[in-house]
């Protein structure tokens, strides 16, 4: 006989609904003709992606090209220079590419792949999504677009530099504060011109459903990865995981391994040069519910209600909302918000490199900025910090601009 006992889905699992939503975050705001598309995207999605031929070669892609489990690394150094909570990274840096953006950038091409989609088209702020994806066009020999600001495109000269190489097209943007909001936008129209022969391959857990939950859910390899391997290094489970959040992807990536936990879970948002609207892109902290780019999630807006100017030194994080699982997870108290600015940001960036011999990237110095504050509050405990990417594209960008950073004492 049946039992009538409910074995509740475990948290990742339920969310979104059928529609996209995560409690009244997310959904699917797009015109008409559009939404047959992300209907048809759906619909494959969910087909495909649990098909065994889908599973086994995402699987091998991982294992064998993407190089994957990273590990997870115990920060003696700059644990025992704090003097305070004991500091571990995922190695997402070690990732092929040099970021976590490679984990849904190989899901996505290949699930366009089995589509038969002609163009990859996307986004890019930091440029770590663009190389992804262009990384994974030469995988799979589907010719990529990606849309990047002409501000970020002088910021991010190295990995301008490495999409080009790798044979993507790369489209500058040129209108509006000429960021990450504006490549989106750009990329969207692009792929609206033919949504039958493309795929809007998105870089982070924002957009129309179901790009939330296809990130979300090709991202989760981190969080899987790193609880079997925090719990064989020490036995038991963090105390508190840190990731940096501007969409998103990096933090619901980690964060999806310790929903069910007794964990901490800390997104780490840029507070750039302070609280003043256009002076950061902190939107859980300072923003409002809104709708943008197709999806219902918390905003940065101006005095019209329209997505406000944002600020980041890190161009990954300069975006004026955050994924609605973000926005629904903080409005269940489930998540905690905290913040980095610029100068803390740059200060973890040299203290990392300097004491540990690690070069984070920008938007990751956020969060292991963040966690060196943490540290010092609770002296006893583990954190967990994704170190979601290297640093290669920044270290030009710094020394011209805070050159200074690198005569201070570590």
């Amino acid at each position: 006989m049946a039992s009538d006992t409910h074995i509740p889905l475990p948290t990742h699992r339920a969310q979104p609904d059928a529609k996209g939503f995560f409690g009244k975050f997310g959904g699917s705001y797009v015109p008409p003709e559009l939404q047959k598309q992300m209907d048809e995207i759906n619909y494959a999605y969910q087909r495909i992606s649990r098909s065994h031929d889908f599973i086994r070669e995402l699987r091998a892609i991982r294992k064998h090209f993407q190089g994957r489990p990273t590990p997870v690394y115990y920060c003696k150094n700059l644990s025992d220079k704090i003097d305070g909570a004991r500091i571990y990274l995922k190695r997402e840096d070690l990732n092929h590419s040099g970021a976590h953006k490679l984990n849904h950038c190989m899901g996505e091409a290949l699930l366009a792949k089995y589509l038969g989609k002609k163009k990859l088209i996307a986004e890019t702020g930091a440029g770590q999504h663009g190389v992804a994806l262009a990384t994974a066009g030469a995988y799979f020999g589907i010719p990529v677009e990606i849309h990047m600001g002409e501000v970020d495109i002088a910021k991010e000269h190295p990995n301008v530099v490495r999409m080009k190489i790798l044979g993507a097209t790369v489209v500058p943007v040129s209108f509006g504060e000429r960021t990450l909001k504006e490549a989106v936008d750009s990329a969207f129209d692009s792929y609206l011109k033919d949504p039958v022969n493309s795929i809007y391959c998105i870089g982070s857990v924002v957009g129309p459903h179901p790009f939330p939950l296809m990130v979300r859910e090709f991202q989760r390899v981190v969080g899987i990865e790193s609880r079997e391997q925090f719990i064989e290094m020490t036995g038991e489970l963090p105390d508190n995981v840190v990731a940096c959040v501007g969409g998103g992807s990096n933090s619901m990536g980690i964060f999806s391994g310790f929903l069910d936990d007794p964990v901490e879970l800390y997104g780490v948002e840029p507070l750039g040069r302070g609280a003043k609207l256009g002076d950061n892109a902190a939107s859980l902290s300072y923003g409002s519910e809104g709708t943008m780019h197709g999806f219902n999630s918390i905003m940065l807006k101006d005095a019209k209600g329209e997505p406000a100017p944002v600020y980041s030194i890190a161009s990954g994080l300069d975006y004026p909302s955050v994924g609605p699982e973000h926005a629904y997870l903080n409005s269940i108290g489930r998540t905690k918000v905290a913040t980095a600015t610029d100068e803390e940001a740059v200060y973890a960036f040299f203290q990392l490199s300097r004491l540990e011999g690690i070069i984070p990237a920008l938007e990751s110095a956020h969060a292991v900025a963040y966690a060196t504050k943490l540290a010092k509050e609770r002296p006893t405990q583990n954190i967990l910090v994704n170190l979601s990417g290297r640093g290669d594209k920044d270290i030009d960008f710094i020394m011209a601009n805070y050159g200074e950073f690198a005569e201070k004492q570590y």
